[in-house]
């Protein structure tokens, strides 16, 4: 029998499935992008951050230890309860539903590595940038890193098998109304198991349909962890800093 799951990004991101396929994420390649995104912000020190899907925490430790205060939410109660194993006086975490208000603003709010465009419901993606933007002091700073889904979708590999701890996930990646689809497939113990990852395929029009439906004004947009020019056809990343 084949485990499946239609609710994807509540279930398939609380399995260890989901950890082991993406384990090899380049660390450095992140800590590089905090360190060049809170120095461009210019957040002060011992400034609030929030992580917003933080997922098991690994950025809110790191930005933790330049010395900001940062609070990590996710909607997974797994992710969370790993992550509150790293708390302490300036770091904590908390389940918490992205497209609502925290109740607490911050001095930046930081969406990172494509943790946006999940929602079956369209109006969830707009409740989402207005609970940033609710989040956020008055002089501070929106972050969205998202995919540049023009260059993922001119260099997207159908089918793939990647091995990782003994397990061949199979993957076949698709385009369908609007979203870019990964089906996830792999045999584990003996036991068949399938997961379909989700995204809408935003572009930057897009995002700035969303940021003036939400007041949002659009401060600048890169193209990579480097924070370089963004280029709709070359670029791999989707930067926006907004407030």
């Amino acid at each position: 029998m084949t485990k499946d799951t239609t609710a994807w990004f509540a279930s398939w991101f609380d399995t260890p499935f989901y950890h082991i396929l993406y384990k090899d994420r380049d660390y450095e390649e992140a800590q590089l992008f905090m360190d060049n995104l809170t120095e461009y912000l210019n957040i002060p020190e011992q400034g609030s951050i929030m992580d917003l899907a933080c997922g098991k925490g690994r950025h809110s430790v790191y930005l933790n230890s330049l010395g900001y205060d940062v609070t990590g939410v996710d909607l997974s109660e797994n992710s969370i309860a790993h992550a509150k194993q790293y708390e302490n006086e300036s770091l904590h975490f908390q389940v918490h539903d992205m497209c609502k208000p925290f109740g607490k603003r911050f001095d930046a709010v930081f969406n990172l590595f494509t943790s946006f465009g999940y929602f079956e419901n369209e109006v969830d993606n707009l409740k989402t940038i207005q609970a940033i933007q609710a989040n956020l002091k008055p002089f501070g700073f929106g972050v969205i890193d998202f995919m540049n889904t023009d260059f993922v979708i001119d260099n997207l590999v159908p089918n793939e098998t990647k091995t990782v701890d003994g397990i061949d996930f199979n993957l076949k990646r698709t385009v369908e109304n609007s979203y870019i689809i990964k089906d996830i497939s792999f045999i584990h113990d003996g036991e068949a198991f399938h997961f379909q990852e989700r995204v809408r395929a935003f572009t930057l029009d897009d995002f700035e349909a969303l940021f003036e439906q939400a007041n949002v004004y659009l401060l600048d947009v890169f193209g990579d962890y480097k924070l370089r020019k963004f280029d709709r056809k070359t670029s791999e990343r989707l930067i926006m800093i907004f407030k």
